[in-house]
């Protein structure tokens, strides 16, 4: 199936490296303009925006409620609208899933702030212009993490457990005709993932192993991601 995304602003959050980075890339060469983000690594941010080609960055931590509304107001400016959005961006802590001990209220705090508040407070400023747009759409990338008992940590497990049923609800309530989906992915080689021990946590808990590529996950192969199918609906 042919897709054309001419025309269409997409932003993508978590997007200088990694299944963000592979994901703007995918929708840029269909087309798309993109807003390319990232909490640090502002270099790489700009060189993926002028990659890109129609694209703007915007550093920001989605996690502070500021750039939620920078995100939105930068494809605004740019497109002077908004198709859809990628909620990609994430965090995890390294400690591993047996050890309940070593977890700390700050551990979920960060985990927590980001993966799902952070997602919703983006998702929320996007609706907007998403509704105006007459067929906007929204993906969230979870995790096997989130329904199964694995990944690098507790907190990133059960964030992505909550993202899940976030996606559900703004399925739900989003209106507008926006479409909210979730794809989640099993382990990914990414800059995030190779040389620390996520992997190694990852791994641990989870038999077979199957580490895929940024390039097939944007590409959503069901071999090793996992698809939410969530539909919009009205209140019952």
């Amino acid at each position: 199936m042919s897709v054309d995304l001419t025309s269409k602003a997409i932003i993508v959050t978590g997007s200088s490296s990694g299944i963000g980075a592979a994901v703007a890339r995918r929708l840029a060469g269909l087309g798309a303009g993109i807003v390319v983000n990232s909490a640090t690594s502002a270099a790489a941010g700009h060189r993926i925006a002028a990659e890109l080609g129609d694209a703007v960055y915007v550093q920001g931590d989605i996690g502070d409620p500021a750039t939620a509304a920078e995100l939105v107001a930068a494809a605004e400016e740019r497109w002077g609208r908004l198709d859809g959005l990628i909620n990609n961006a994430g965090v995890t802590i390294e400690v591993p899933m047996p050890d309940i001990a070593a977890v700390t209220a700050a551990h979920w705090e960060k985990v927590l702030r980001t993966n799902v508040i952070g997602t919703f407070l983006v998702s929320q400023a996007a609706l907007p212009l998403l509704r105006q747009s007459g067929d906007g759409w929204i993906i969230n990338i979870t995790s096997l993490a989130g329904v199964r008992q694995t990944g690098s940590s507790l907190p990133y497990a059960v964030s992505k457990a909550a993202l899940n049923h976030l996606t559900t609800i703004l399925a739900k309530y989003a209106d507008g005709g926006v479409r909210v989906n979730a794809v989640a992915p099993g382990l990914v080689d990414t800059p995030w993932t190779t040389g620390g021990i996520s992997r190694k946590l990852a791994c641990s808990s989870s038999r077979p192993c199957i580490v895929s590529r940024p390039l097939r996950t944007s590409r959503t192969r069901a071999w090793h991601s996992s698809l939410l199918p969530m539909r919009p609906a009205r209140p019952s």
